[in-house]
């Protein structure tokens, strides 16, 4: 099977020119990424939108993102907070953080964001010790083989009914192939596994195609 197909970028492109329209703050943000040389590894437009209406449906007003990069999928998430909501973003690189710090102000998002640099795990277990407000909406895009942990992060940080978002489940379908070579694949499938008939909470995944090629996202709930 083709791991891509032309039509599926064209797709995106009429779901974006149908249902998002033009956004000169977003591609000012994807400029000034791929200017500063960052990998072209954000969400796609369509992708933002859907986690801004995730984190509006259930009223979300504490956001957690880790992977930052240059601030893309932050803007949209800022965007579903009212003014007195809070969005913290983790990211390894400072060069990153400082690019995204520059895209939120543009965007004029930066005033709902704080951006901590640093080993995500480190701050994720800083958090917990500083016993900052529960959650309700987690995003995860960030490296791979720490996806169990940051799943365990993620639970303990957040309210019950909190939703949980995992990018990048799928690769190409790597995540069931044997023989798969991406060093990637190892770390989504402890995370399936981890959530396996997990006791706290409820999880599905759905596969994606588009400008993204063959990939998915992983949802899943808090429980109660």
């Amino acid at each position: 099977m083709a791991k891509s197909d032309p039509n599926w970028s064209d797709v995106d492109d009429y779901i974006v020119r149908h249902l998002i329209g033009e956004d000169p703050a977003l591609d000012a943000c994807l400029a000034a990424n791929d200017k500063a040389g960052l990998p072209a590894i954000d969400v796609s437009p369509a992708q933002g939108r859907m986690l801004e209406l995730l984190a509006r449906s259930i009223g979300a007003r504490h956001i957690l993102e880790i992977g930052t990069l240059g601030g893309y999928s932050a803007i949209w998430l800022a965007r579903a907070l009212s003014d007195d909501g809070r969005l913290v973003s983790l990211e390894l690189e400072p060069q990153y953080a400082a690019i995204a710090r520059s895209n939120l102000e543009r965007a004029g998002q930066s005033g709902k964001v704080d951006i901590i640099v640093g080993e995500a795990v480190s701050s994720l277990s800083a958090m917990k010790e500083s016993q900052a407000p529960l959650f309700d909406f987690v995003f995860i895009d960030a490296d791979k083989e720490n996806y169990a942990a940051y799943l365990d992060h993620a639970i303990r940080l957040s309210r019950s009914g909190a939703m949980l978002v995992f990018d990048n489940v799928v690769r190409d379908g790597g995540v069931i192939d044997p023989d798969s070579d991406d060093p990637k694949v190892p770390g989504t499938r402890a995370l399936y596994e981890a959530l396996q008939n997990h006791s706290k909470v409820d999880a599905t995944a759905i596969q994606t195609v588009g400008s993204k090629n063959w990939d998915g996202f992983l949802l899943a709930v808090v429980r109660a």
